[in-house]
């Protein structure tokens, strides 16, 4: 699908300034396409790790945001998959949000294009949110011809921040408007930057200070199932490098409530010691204690989940592979989740000292 300045849609390039990009740490823009990313592309080498990069540039909480009257919003991706190939037999989708209020969802066709039609007339808050997974480059927006388009205000939302495993990344999801971290930050009214990484939550000290430096009202960190699973840490180093990583954040974030959860329920590794040579029960012992050993140090605000309280045994059947929660799942959590961070953010003192 292409547009022109002649058809019933007029295109606008994924670099035009009339788009905001939110949720992203950097964007990319070259003369084809733009695309979001989540951590510095400018200082990416201080990132290392090919896998962390690669999941750096999936587009999870990206969303474009732009003010218009048109009644239809198109566009066209050029969609690869991790291997660069073109994407033929993956689903990908995107969602949109008008005036925070999910409008649909709808599946990106092999050539990469999309439409959602039948928008209300007058003006409002248009929101594209990217595929959570995948690499995806925007090739244009397009929206009636006749159209007015401006920049969106600025959000003066207060932001929330999350870090996690595949878990936070939220592949399971229906869409990526659904996702734990969307829905939470949608429900408390705050713009999400989503870094979940698959597979790389390996506590990177360089992430703990992209975090300390991004702007924030409210930090959710979910530590341990990554590191279970690849030994990252020991027994002798895992407490204190959670120690070290939440420290650092606070570092920036001085009376910000900071949720360190431990890990959710995975039937087949409560009791088999993973590469740690810790059970995953042990492990999300050992991410509490850290918790109270930072509170009883002296951050009040730093405060501990029970990731069996978000999604315990109970909630098994939203696990398909024993790991990583479904649609359902997601929600559920998010229900959860929220009503922590929720009375959190209403105890949450501003002006407090940071933490010596």
């Amino acid at each position: 699908m292409t547009f022109s300045s002649t058809g019933p849609l007029r295109a606008i390039p994924a670099a035009d300034p009339v788009l905001t990009w939110r949720g992203a740490v950097e964007v990319e823009h070259t003369a084809d396409w733009s695309r979001g990313w989540r951590l510095p592309l400018s200082r990416l080498r201080l990132f290392p790790g090919e896998r962390l990069q690669t999941q750096a540039r999936a587009q999870a909480g990206i969303r474009i945001a732009v003010q218009t009257d048109t009644t239809t919003l198109a566009g066209r991706f050029v969609p690869v998959d991790e291997s660069g190939a073109d994407v033929a037999a993956v689903e990908l989708v995107v969602d949109l949000v008008i005036d925070d209020v999910l409008f649909g969802s709808t599946v990106v066709a092999v050539d990469g294009s999309f439409a959602f039609e039948g928008l209300a007339d007058g003006v409002k808050l248009a929101e594209l949110w990217l595929p959570q997974t995948g690499d995806v480059r925007l090739v244009e927006l397009a929206v009636d011809h006749s159209a007015r388009v401006a920049v969106a205000p600025p959000s003066h939302r207060p932001r929330l921040v999350t870090y996690g495993s595949s878990i936070t990344h939220a592949g399971g999801a229906e869409s990526p408007a659904r996702t734990w971290p969307a829905l939470v930050a949608r429900e408390l009214e705050m713009d999400l930057t989503c870094l979940g990484f698959g597979g790389q939550c390996h506590l990177d000290p360089m992430i703990a200070r992209l975090i300390r430096d991004l702007p924030a009202e409210l930090i959710i960190a979910c530590l341990g199932i990554n590191i279970y699973g690849q030994g990252s840490f020991s027994r002798r180093s895992f407490l204190p490098a959670i120690l070290g990583f939440v420290s650092t954040i606070r570092d920036g974030h001085p009376g910000v409530p900071i949720l360190v959860m431990a890990p959710i329920f995975s039937p087949s590794r409560e009791d088999q010691v993973g590469a740690t040579g810790m059970t995953l029960a042990q492990m999300r012992a050992e991410v509490l204690e850290a918790v109270q050993i930072l509170h009883d140090s002296g951050d009040p605000d730093v405060h501990p989940i029970n990731g069996l309280d978000i999604l315990g045994p109970a909630q098994a059947h939203h696990l398909p592979d024993g790991l990583h929660p479904d649609g359902p799942g997601n929600i559920h959590m998010a229900t959860e989740l929220t009503a922590i961070a929720s009375a959190h953010l209403h105890q949450a003192a501003p002006g407090t000292e940071p933490v010596a």
